[in-house]
This record gives structure tokens, sequence and C-alpha cells, in this order.
């Protein structure tokens, strides 16, 4: 079969296509024909050794949607969907013709999805619902502040906010664009500027009280303006960190506040983890009440290195490959 591959880190030149062995299916293990796989920028960093726990040499490649062609006999045939924490870094990706997974890592694909649209899933709501849902306790009635809400990450936790009947708030540099589903979900929406008091905008649209849960998708620049916008005994989740690895921290306000902070890292959940949880989704996306972001472009396996290119340079929408 024909892969994506890199043997070093490196810039995206050392991406290559190869010729490797085909995986083989078994009792345990199902081979997937990956009809569609979606370009994160996990990816790209994976490439330039972000993750310093990748094993080489390897196929990158999170997300990705496609059909069963061998393992048990049951599941052959079965359109399915997935990503994981493993794929692409410790185990080969989804950026290939072929991958294998483990058999309890098979999950059928929502029918009202294609495979491109579910191969654009994984990694975003993945991590949107483990931190907002499973970590932070969301539940409805309360309020979430939501940085980076126009982001891959940050769209998905707004519709994850929204179907448990949170109220939003969206904060960002820019607006939500109207052709992603957070652009009609956000109860209001604040400008992000390092130099303005967006904590106390915040707390201004909750009545002075502030929010129960801030998910901070950017981190870093926004650290200070998230713990500001926070009511007494909020929880603030973290999953990245932009500009700085390290921000200063009142800790008197912070336990006069009682404030909890949450980190979360998707790429501890394997592929196995990650598929109970698109189990649990799948209901969301059958119904439309969650959506996939918007695809800005398409590659076939040929042009991955540019997918990755449009990923690097920050193209708005999803990028996926066809292998």
């Amino acid at each position: 079969m024909r892969a994506l591959r890199f043997n070093q880190f490196g810039d995206l030149d050392v991406l290559h296509i190869a010729e490797i062995p085909d995986p083989q299916g078994s009792d345990e293990q199902a081979v997937i024909r990956v009809e569609a796989a979606s370009v994160n920028p996990s990816d790209v960093k994976n490439v330039a050794g972000s993750m310093e726990w990748t094993t080489l040499p390897r196929t990158p490649g999170r997300d990705f949607a496609g059909v069963v062609v061998s393992g048990p006999p049951a599941w052959e045939g079965a359109p399915v969907w997935g990503t994981g924490g493993d794929t692409g870094f410790t185990r080969d990706g989804s950026h290939a013709e072929l991958m294998s997974v483990p058999v309890e890592a098979l999950v059928r694909k929502p029918e009202r999805l294609s495979f491109d649209e579910a191969s654009t899933v994984g990694v975003n709501f993945i991590v949107g619902w483990y931190g907002a849902v499973e970590t932070a306790q969301l539940t409805g009635g309360g309020t979430i502040a939501i940085f980076g809400v126009s982001g891959g990450v940050g769209g998905a936790v707004a519709q994850i906010a929204r179907a448990v009947g949170a109220t939003v708030i969206g904060v960002d540099r820019r607006k939500p664009s109207p052709d992603t589903p957070a652009a009609d979900i956000i109860d209001h929406f604040v400008t992000f500027d390092p130099a303005a008091d967006v904590g106390g905008e915040i707390k201004r649209l909750t009545g002075g009280s502030g929010v129960e849960l801030v998910y901070d998708a950017v981190g870093g620049v926004t650290t200070p303006a998230a713990l500001a916008a926070l009511a007494p005994r909020g929880r603030l989740v973290v999953i990245s960190a932009v500009g700085s690895d390290t921000v200063e921290l009142d800790l008197r306000a912070m336990y006069r506040n009682e404030t909890r902070i949450l980190g979360v890292d998707s790429t501890k959940l394997t592929v196995v983890d990650s598929a109970a949880r698109l189990q649990q989704m799948a209901p969301y996306f059958e119904s439309g009440q969650f959506q996939p972001l918007p695809i800005a472009a398409r590659y076939p396996l040929d042009e991955a290195v540019a997918a990755y290119r449009a990923v690097a340079d920050h193209i708005a929408g999803r990028v996926v490959i066809n292998p």
C-alpha cells in the first residue's frame, strides 16, 4: 500500500509517499480502507518533533473515516470513523490507503455524515467533549466562556455546550465565520484583545458574577483574561499554550476564588478510548444537533504535503486527504 511517511523530524519536506506492507487483519485487529482523513495542527506539530513520544519511522494522521476490509467477518464492509492520541504517534496513522486499529476501536460512522465530513470530527469533538463534559462536568443552566470559539475545538465546544443546555459566550479575535455551526449558537460574543478588560466584559455580560466554566482553547496569551472571567468556584479548562508556556498566577486571588484549573490532553486517549466517546456523540450527529466544521480543501494522497502546508498556513476550515 501507499502511505505518507516521515523517518525523521523536521520541516514538512521530510514527508514523502512510500510503499509499505499492507497491514493484516485478525480477530483482534481490523484493517480499514481509508476513504478520508483530515489533517490537524497536531499532525503538523508531530512532524516537527513537538510530540516527543512519537516513534519513527511513522505514518501520521489522527482522524479517519473508511470501510473495514479485513478482520472479524461481522465488521467487514462496515463504514467506520475514528481518531486517537496514539494513531500517527506510536502506531501508524490515517494518512495512508490502509490502516489497522484494534477491533475495540471500531465505531460505525453516522449515516448522516459523508466519509469526508466524518473524518473531520475526531480531534476537535473528542477534546471538546473530554474537557467540557467529562473533566469540567459542564451541565445545563450554567454559562461557559469559550476562548478560541472561531477555531475547530472552540466551535465543537460551542455545539457541545448548547446540547447540554448551557449559555455560551464566545471569545476570539474575530467572530466565527457565518458558514460555521458556532455562528448561530453563541449567545454573546466578546472580541479578544490582550490590552482590553476581556474578563471584566464577560462579568458584565453575566451580571457581575462571572462564568462557571471557561474553556480556553488558546492558552498562554488568554490565560489572565480567562481567570478574570471566572465566577467563585469556577473551572478553567486548558488544552494548549500560545505565545508563552508560562503565565503569572495570583495565588491569593486563585484560592480565595476557589478556582479550579484543569489540564486536558486528548493525546492521552488512545484510538480505543476515543471510540467510546465517538459512540456517545454519534446520536448527536445522526440527529443533526452536532455538525462537522466546513471543509476548506481536499487533496489526494499524492498531494498530502500540500495539505499539511495548508494547515500550517492556518487555512480557515478543515483539510481532508482522500487516499
